[in-house]
């Protein structure tokens, strides 16, 4: 219930600004100036205090000075000295209003903030607006009007433009945050503050990269889980990197990775602002689609074709075109209406109106008014036209029905729509690293990387690699390696004809390209032949090469009495998100088809189906061409196998599983190509992936008084109704000694932050106690409920965190809450922080008892004096 750590910045009681005289005509500066005058002309009611670098006075003068945030807008030989007073009239936060100061005064700048303490917008950033608080403490225009949506920009300019184009069309905002190449307070920590803030609705970003994955990732899963978050990003790359070894790395490109990021995060991507915008409307009108297929009502027949034909081209399902004619009234179309919103086939409703001479286009948006309700499905208006229309189209806003000026414009808004539902789905997963199949043999894994890495290889053979495959359990033909073209007879004999032959070559990437591979080889004396044409062509092709000899396997799908497929399973990883997991058509024509699906590890049934799902070879792996409908579950048990292999291995950098034969019996890995390089994340620390998996390993069982047993484990997203309950079952002290609040349960957007949380900046550890209960019938359920919550969060200077404790009232006095802090103190202290602290109300004595117990100190909290402070080194 504490203001968020960037309050002070974004939401100050009182500001002191470093611009020049405001009484002056003079500014240090041409963005002084704009400032000054942004911040007067604004209107904000709290205190402003203008000072200068030059200012004389004693200490004391200096304190009284202080205040939540420093506004900075000064030449760039004063900003040191200018944050230099900043620290030390304690100010908690600075904005830096400039452009073009170089790397190295910017780093002098971070590391001043970082001494005092001070979160530090900029350098390099044009600053923010607060409408609600009517401060404008930026270069970026006049102060947008008031609403729901959130901005952050990594642009300054298109911050400007955005704004310029929202004043023309009716868009408030909550915040405005432009955040500049060089700032402290980066695109993660900004994202944090509008999750929690109240005032924001749905959030827009603007971005053009990244520093830290993870911490991105976190961030930008926390917020899209609390609101709708729509992402627009720049600086697209179309082509793989040339110097890949797979075909998997070859054909993935930066951006499909970013896509594939943000799908997992939750989140909506758009291409251009007014879809930025467009989309923000319709996720922000809390419309809950459950699906992407769409109904049109129109009164012509050429928009509803312009609308189904965009539909069909992104992804939609069009449900039916519902032509009402030339002359359709209010009437007309309140009645469709009303059975399209009745119809269960349809997710969503697109009413389209062409004007026609002789009609009232208000008159026929009222009919529609008549048979609309917001809390229904989603259900968007397109009145073409501009003049004759606008009336209408004012109206259907005024009702909250999303109103868009072109069929395509519509029909892109839904599509975000449905694409925040299905990416939501998504978000929700959180794997563990391992799965519940069969244990893999992680430890001989390794010891096989560690023997080529020491070699100084870093592609393994194809041994090797099926090897790696095998000690993972993916299936994988039997394999063995002939030397000689007799060898290769004796192997194919006991194997079984037809074999396959390929050359076995650590410098080969693509077999197919210099003639290194025979399939279907039905006698010895072909394998002999065989075996001598591709050794001499393969030295023909690459004379430099070093070939340990060629392997003989048996021909996969023999024994399918349908027809097989071919996919394949690949790793790539990318900068700045690490592995990347793909899936498609396999086969010698990978690259040319590029049928690639790609998701961020780690990765369960439901985000390897989704997977599946999405590739285009998915419509061939049912009943298809007379062939049995595939083994679906056999392919996921493998990506699955892959995402394990990817966890437990932070060597691994690209992999080829191809092709994987799949039919109705099964899946099986003809071939793979992996390559390896040393890493340096240790193993089970995960610090390689940039989403951290459910740590499944940290579950523990204790024993309860009076008998029975709890179990502790970290919290996950599905945690969130038993969560709920819990907080609705404490008492009305209990609650206020918690939250500091007698609030009767959590709200929304604090159960979404308190259950899906980044494992590696914090953690939640909830005390589960599982229950038999007897029916009226004699039979049993087993049910569980959370009987209490320990948990932390990493403070900004990540060496210190804070914790919280809450325990049912009818546990207490049972050990739980000492068990829950103990296991809380242990993960901090894993995680290499220095300290752990927190707050407790002063008349909470039995926890105060408690953590002294513990050896926690208790101290006086000198900004509150309700609040004791405990802290325990670590």
């Amino acid at each position: 219930m504490d203001r968020h750590i960037l309050s002070s910045l974004f939401a100050p009681k009182s500001i002191v600004v470093f611009a020049g005289d405001p009484d002056s005509d003079e500014a240090p500066t041409p963005l002084a100036r704009t400032l000054r005058r942004s911040l007067i002309d604004g209107g904000y009611a709290g205190p402003i205090t203008w000072l200068d670098i030059s200012m004389t006075g004693t200490l004391a003068d200096l304190a009284a000075s202080r205040a939540d945030l420093a506004l900075i807008a000064l030449p760039p030989e004063q900003i040191p000295a200018a944050m230099e007073i900043v620290g030390r009239i304690r100010c908690r936060a600075a904005l830096i209003v400039s452009s073009g100061l170089p790397l190295e005064t910017c780093a002098e700048l971070h590391q001043v903030a970082r001494r005092y303490g001070v979160h530090l917008l900029g350098p390099n950033s044009l600053g923010f607006q607060r409408p609600a608080l009517k401060l404008n403490a930026s270069a970026l225009g006049p102060l947008a009007a008031p609403g729901p949506l959130g901005l952050i920009s990594q642009s300054g300019a298109l911050t400007a433009s955005i704004l310029d184009w929202a004043q023309h069309n009716g868009i408030g905002f909550s915040n405005v945050i432009s955040l500049g190449p060089n700032t402290a307070v980066d695109l993660p920590q900004a994202l944090d503050f509008l999750a929690n803030d109240g005032q924001t609705q749905s959030i827009l970003v603007y971005m053009e990269g990244i520093r830290h994955a993870r911490r991105f990732m976190s961030a930008l899963r926390a917020a899209a889980y609390a609101k709708p978050v729509v992402v627009m990003k720049a600086g697209r790359k179309p082509a793989g990197s040339h110097a890949a070894l797979t075909h998997s790395a070859s054909i993935v490109g930066a951006d499909d990775v970013f896509d594939a990021a943000l799908r997992r995060a939750g989140v909506v991507r758009v291409r251009t602002f007014v879809q930025l915008f467009s989309a923000a409307k319709c996720l922000a009108s809390r419309f809950r689609p459950v699906g992407k297929r769409l109904a049109i009502i129109t009164n012509g027949g050429g928009p509803g074709v312009l609308a189904a034909d965009w539909a069909d081209e992104i992804g939609l399902d069009v449900t039916g075109v519902a032509d009402l004619g030339e002359d359709a009234d209010g009437a007309r179309y309140r009645e469709a209406l009303q059975q399209a919103l009745a119809d269960r086939g349809a997710d969503g409703i697109l009413l389209i109106y062409s004007p026609k001479a002789g009609e009232d286009p208000l008159a026929i948006a009222h009919g529609v008014g008549e048979a609309y309700s917001p809390s229904g499905k989603p259900v968007l208006s397109c009145w073409m036209g501009d003049t004759v229309v606008r009336p209408a189209r004012e109206y259907l806003a005024g009702r909250l029905i999303p109103t868009f000026r072109t069929p395509e414009a519509a029909v892109d808004a839904f599509h975000s729509i449905a694409s925040f539902y299905r990416n939501q789905q998504l978000l929700q997963q959180t794997p563990a690293s391992l799965s519940h199949l069969a244990d893999p043999d992680t430890e001989g894994a390794r010891l096989l990387i560690e023997g080529v890495l020491t070699e100084r290889r870093r592609v393994l053979t194809e041994m090797e690699s099926k090897a790696l495959l095998a000690a993972f359990h993916i299936p994988v033909t039997r394999t063995m390696l002939a030397r000689t073209p007799n060898e290769a007879m004796l192997i194919a004999s006991q194997l079984g004809y037809p074999v396959a032959l390929k050359i076995d070559s650590p410098d080969i990437s693509h077999k197919s390209d210099v003639k290194g591979v025979a399939l279907d080889v039905h006698s010895a004396a072909q394998v002999r032949d065989r075996f001598n044409d591709m050794m001499d062509a393969v030295r023909r092709a690459m004379p430099s090469a070093r070939i340990n000899g060629i392997t003989v396997q048996p021909m996969a799908g023999r024994n399918s009495r349908g027809k097989t497929r071919e996919v394949y399973v690949g790793l790539t990883t990318d900068d700045p998100f690490g592995p990347v997991i793909t899936f498609g058509a396999g086969g010698t024509m990978i690259e040319l088809i590029a049928d690639r699906t790609m998701e961020l590890p780690p990765l369960n049934q439901f985000l390897a189906h989704r997977l599946i799902e999405r590739a285009r070879v998915a419509e061939s792996l049912g009943e298809w061409r007379g062939a049995l409908p595939a083994d679906i579950q056999a392919l996921e048990q493998v990506l699955l196998r892959v995402s394990e292999m990817v966890c437990e291995l932070p060597q691994l950098r690209e992999m080829d599983i191809n092709p994987i034969i799949v039919d109705e019996n099964g899946a099986v890995a003809v071939d793979a190509r992996i390559v390896i390089d040393h890493s340096a994340a240790a193993p089970h620390s995960y610090n390689h992936l940039a989403i951290l998996p459910y740590p499944s390993s940290q579950e523990r069982e204790w024993p309860m008084k009076g008998g029975g047993l709890y179990t502790i484990r970290p919290i996950r997203p599905d945690d969130a109704d038993m969560l709920q309950s819990f907080v609705r079952g404490l008492s009305e002290e209990s609650r206020y000694f918690r939250f500091a609040s007698t609030m009767p349960e959590l709200p929304a957007r604090m159960l979404a932050r308190y259950t899906l949380i980044d494992y590696d900046r914090e953690m939640a550890l909830v005390a589960v106690l599982h229950e038999r209960h007897v029916a009226e019938d004699g039979s049993f359920h087993e049910s569980e409920r959370i009987i209490g919550v320990s948990r932390y969060i990493t403070n900004p200077d990540q060496t210190t965190c804070e914790f919280s404790l809450a325990v049912a009232d009818e546990f207490k006095g049972q050990g739980l809450g000492s068990r829950l802090m103990l296991s809380i103190v242990d993960f901090a202290r894993a995680k290499g922080l220095a300290e752990i602290e927190g707050l407790i109300l002063a008349n909470n004595a039995n926890m105060l008892r408690l953590m002294r117990s513990l050896g926690f100190t208790i101290s006086p909290f000198p900004e509150d004096p309700d609040f004791k402070m405990a802290a325990k080194t670590l």
